[in-house]
């Protein structure tokens, strides 16, 4: 069965540029596209796509559309996944988007438009529940505190990098321990002790999250199936 996907964006030109990529792709199909952020949900609604593909601004205020509908359907259609695809390198809006957790949700710059394979690898991901983040993005993340993403993670012990994966799929402390047979004072100490080391101990804990997960997903990714 090819993959259903439903795309929305506000420039038309865009939307049938994606189709045609993804239309090249044998085990994908395109069921759908819109232009706003209402569109988009009433179009998840009808056709139950397996992932949807969406521009990160959008009507009606073109700021976080994609964002916002990202998070709706995770409570409304949690096995919907969702590429993200956006112009801007800042950060932010990969931190906006990873906030409840990683599975099945993809950030890429719109470069990787120009690539179909990379494109329609994103939406194979999200729709099987993995993660993809544009590595450009990383790199914003960690330019300022290593050279390299490696570097930075090797510096991790094996506790704190089973830590840091469990944390990736969007579990809370406690949820964390059960998984690994940790007490939730013991999980405490080791993600204080691997945000030390990421460099990422003078923000708020949300933000030093989802940074020490965008950055464990580019390894990932990086390192292959």
């Amino acid at each position: 069965m090819a993959l259903r996907v439903v795309l929305a964006d506000d420039s038309l030109l865009m939307r049938e540029g994606v189709r045609r990529l993804l239309d090249l792709q044998a085990d994908i199909t395109v069921v759908g596209s819109c232009g706003d952020l209402e569109g988009l949900l009433a179009t998840v609604e009808a056709e139950r796509p397996d992932a949807v593909v969406t521009d990160v601004r959008m009507p009606p205020t073109g700021t976080d559309e994609g964002i916002r509908a990202a998070s709706l359907l995770r409570s409304s259609h949690p096995r919907v996944g969702v590429v993200v695809l956006s112009q801007y390198t800042s950060p932010e809006y990969a931190l906006s988007l990873f906030e409840r957790g990683s599975a099945g949700r993809a950030y890429l710059l719109k470069d990787r438009v120009g690539e179909p394979q990379h494109l329609a690898d994103a939406v194979r991901a999200v729709a099987a529940g993995r993660s993809v983040v544009d590595p450009v993005v990383v790199e914003a993340l960690v330019t300022a505190r290593t050279s390299t993403r490696a570097s930075v993670l090797a510096s991790l012990s094996p506790r704190e990098r089973e830590v840091l994966s469990q944390i990736a799929q969007g579990k809370n402390n406690a949820a964390v321990g059960a998984a690994i047979f940790l007490s939730e004072r013991a999980v405490e100490k080791h993600i204080n002790a691997l945000f030390a080391k990421l460099g990422l101990t003078t923000e708020p804990d949300i933000n030093r999250r989802v940074k020490a997960v965008l950055i464990y997903l580019a390894e990932q990714q990086d390192a292959g199936p």
